[in-house]
C-alpha cells in the first residue's frame, strides 16, 4: 500500500503561520505511512491538490482575509481542483493579529465547493500583533500554540494513515 499524502500550503510574511505549518508537518511527518508535502502557497497548484489525500491550509489573516498570496493559490487552483477532489479531508491554520474567524469562514467556504470534508475546527493562533510595528515584526510563535499545531498534524496524519478519512 502506497503512503497517503498530507499537503501543507501555507503563506507567510512574518514567519507565525510558517512555525505552525511546519509543526504541523514535522507531527505528521513522524507518522508512518504518511507522507507530507510542505508547499508555499505561491508555488502550489491544482495539480499538487490531485496529488495528495488531505489537505492542511495555513495563512496568516491579513485585513480580515486570507492573505493575498494565499487567495491567488485558491484563485488559481480552483476550477483545475474541482469536482476531482471531493470528499478529501481538510483542516486550517489561521495566524492572527486579533481575531481569524473571517480567514478560517472564507477556506470553509471555498472547501465547501470543493466538497471537501473538515477534520478539525480551524486552529486560530492570535498574536495580538495591533499597531503597523508589530503587525510586520517577525512572529515568534509560543511553544503551547505550536502544540497544538503539531498535535493537528499528528491527528491528520494518524487518520489518513488509519483510513479514518
Amino acid at each position: 500500500m502506497s503512503a497517503k499524502i498530507l499537503l501543507i500550503i501555507h503563506h507567510s510574511l512574518t514567519g507565525g503561520t510558517r512555525q505552525m505549518a511546519q509543526a504541523a508537518a514535522a507531527a505528521a511527518q513522524a507518522e508512518e505511512g504518511v507522507q507530507v508535502r510542505l508547499l508555499e502557497a505561491g508555488q502550489a497548484g491544482p495539480e499538487d491538490l490531485l496529488a495528495a489525500d488531505g489537505y492542511v491550509f495555513a495563512t496568516p489573516e491579513n485585513l480580515a482575509a486570507v492573505s493575498g498570496v494565499m487567495k491567488d493559490f485558491f484563485d488559481r487552483s480552483y476550477y483545475g481542483a474541482l469536482d476531482r477532489i471531493n470528499g478529501r479531508p481538510y483542516a486550517t491554520l489561521i495566524c492572527a493579529g486579533s481575531d481569524g474567524h473571517n480567514a478560517a469562514r472564507q477556506i470553509a467556504r471555498i472547501a465547501t465547493g470543493w466538497r471537501l470534508q473538515p477534520v478539525a475546527e480551524p486552529l486560530i493562533v492570535c498574536t495580538h500583533a495591533q499597531t503597523p510595528e508589530a503587525i510586520l515584526a517577525p512572529k515568534q510563535i509560543d511553544a503551547a500554540e505550536l502544540e497544538r499545531c503539531r498535535e493537528l498534524g499528528q491527528a491528520f496524519a494518524a487518520g489518513l494513515a488509519l483510513g479514518v478519512f
